[in-house]
């Protein structure tokens, strides 16, 4: 699992406002959260680039700088504030930026997320060799959520290259589902963060094998 820190979102509004990003991280740490997605945009969802480095001071897992990367710059600022990986996504970046990105990242020693929502989008994250890849079944122009997305992408994800089932994800029997799909760990943002005991949240969530995509 890979459990976000988050005060809020374009489609939930306020989740939690009052976020402390090092305390949230260390519970998710304790729970078995097997990395962290730390979120810097401040405008639509109230991060700061701070969070990543109280992150990294409080949790000892990998990290996740959640943010739309679009510039080189960018990436060195996420090396700089503690960051393990970089999300990507394919459908704000052209078919040039992207590879460019992805080879800026990991010559700064850092792992890509690429994500995606469509075939075309999932054939140009293998072509560059993501280290992960990311399907979300929200779309970001509507905000709809639709499982049908990862049903589709998942499975064709290559063996050997980790995905990730993004959003919507609240209780086990969906991580249960993600897993029979493929996918070798879940992103969650909303309800960890808003939970009165995210240690607890993150543990309900956790330990679910793989059982798609060639287990």
């Amino acid at each position: 699992m890979i459990a976000e820190v988050k005060r809020r979102s374009p489609s939930k509004g306020e989740i939690n406002a009052g976020l402390d990003a090092g305390a949230q991280a260390a519970a998710y740490a304790e729970g078995g959260a097997a990395a962290l997605s730390i979120l810097t945009e401040p405008t639509h969802f109230g991060g700061r680039p701070e969070d990543l480095t109280a992150a990294r001071e409080h949790a000892a897992v990998p990290l996740l700088r959640k943010d739309f990367h679009v510039h080189p710059l960018q990436l060195l600022e996420a090396k700089a504030l503690g960051a393990s990986a970089v999300l990507l996504i394919a459908r704000a970046l052209s078919p040039s930026d992207l590879p460019q990105l992805a080879t800026a990242a990991a010559d700064l020693g850092l792992e890509t997320l690429v994500e995606v929502r469509d075939e075309w989008e999932l054939e140009r994250a293998v072509a560059i060799r993501a280290s992960v890849i990311g399907v979300n079944n929200r779309d970001l122009e509507t905000l709809v959520i639709d499982a049908a997305v990862s049903r589709l992408l998942l499975p064709r994800v290559p063996r050997g290259v980790p995905a990730v089932y993004e959003s919507g994800v609240r209780t086990r029997d969906q991580v249960e589902e993600a897993a029979l799909l493929g996918a070798d760990a879940v992103l969650v943002g909303s309800s960890v963060s808003a939970a009165a005991d995210p240690a607890g949240a993150v543990r309900a969530l956790t330990a679910v094998p793989r059982t798609g995509r060639g287990a």
